[in-house]
Parts: C-alpha cells; sequence; structure tokens
C-alpha cells in the first residue's frame, strides 16, 4: 500500500491510499482522481516525509557534551518537557493542515447524516421550527447572509458554512 501527500492547483492538501505508484499514476493521468474538497482533478504528489529523527535523549547529549537545540515535540502534549522547544517545520505544516481538511470534511460529512436538506426554504423552516410550528430537528439549505443574521436575532442558531458546490454532493 502506498500512501502519497497530494495537492490540488488550488493547494488544498490532502492522503491518497494507492495499490502501488503505477495505480496512483493511473489514476490520475485518466482524471479519477480528484480533489475531495473541491472536485478538481489537476492534483500533483508533494514530498513527504516517512521518518523524522528525535534528538538525542538527555543522557546521550550529557555523554557527548552535546546539548539538544530543539525536538520535535508531540501536537498532543500541552507542553514541552522541561529540556525541549516547540518547533514546526513545513512538513508539520502539511501535515496539521491535511488533519485540519480532513477534520473539517468529517464535520461536514456528519453534519449532513444529521440533517434534513430544506433547500432555499431554510430561513422560513428554522423559523416554524424555533416557533413550533414544525417539528424540532436539525435541517440544512441555503440563505443570504442578511436572512441568517435576522434569524440569529431572533435568537435561532444558525451555523453558516461556506456555499461550495461539493456540499451540494456526496461527500468522498
Amino acid at each position: 500500500m502506498r500512501v502519497y501527500n497530494l495537492s490540488c492547483s488550488f493547494d488544498h492538501r490532502f492522503e491518497g491510499w494507492f495499490s502501488s505508484e503505477e495505480d496512483c499514476l493511473t489514476q490520475q493521468a485518466s482524471g479519477m482522481l480528484a480533489c475531495p474538497l473541491c472536485n478538481s482533478t489537476s492534483i500533483t504528489r508533494m514530498p513527504s516525509a516517512p521518518h523524522i529523527a528525535r534528538s538525542q535523549t538527555k543522557e546521550g547529549s550529557e555523554q557527548s557534551g552535546e546539548t539538544s537545540a530543539l525536538t520535535k515535540v508531540d501536537p498532543t502534549q500541552s507542553q514541552p518537557s522541561e529540556n525541549e522547544v516547540a518547533a514546526v517545520t513545513r512538513v508539520d505544516h502539511s501535515q496539521l493542515q491535511a488533519q485540519v481538511q480532513a477534520a473539517f470534511l468529517n464535520g461536514v460529512r456528519e453534519l449532513m447524516n444529521r440533517s434534513e436538506d430544506v433547500g432555499s426554504g431554510f430561513a422560513e423552516e428554522a423559523r416554524r421550527i424555533h416557533y413550533k410550528e414544525s417539528p424540532e430537528r436539525s435541517i440544512r439549505g441555503h440563505t443570504t447572509a442578511e436572512e441568517a443574521e435576522s434569524l440569529r436575532e431572533e435568537g435561532i442558531e444558525v451555523l453558516s458554512l461556506p456555499a461550495i458546490p461539493l456540499l451540494k454532493n456526496t461527500l468522498q
């Protein structure tokens, strides 16, 4: 199994899993490989770092008389340890960006799976639900920015998402 860091022409970064490099190239040449955010088929492979070296341990540093200047910090740790300094490399930034994009896509998928699409009647249906004229449920649709602000002023909670064509289709 080959895992490649990929990017579209709009610099959306994502991972692709392929059985071989040939499989990746075949899918790319046939236009089957598309960005999960914008559906662009102009995809390039990004450099990846399969192994990031860790700095020496405290004992190793003392024995050689060296001190370690920077250590890659585990992003799940809230604070670096006493001998570590937090640093973000270009590779870490790309990986973090890919993780954020993946988390966004997963969140949007979850919202779509748990809500009813009411289309352009969103504001009207949101008001009916708020005023108990319609059964309470999660809905999604589209409306103007002014109408969304009007709903908020009425005390109706509204989450605005960017209107991208991908949201109308099944998410990859």
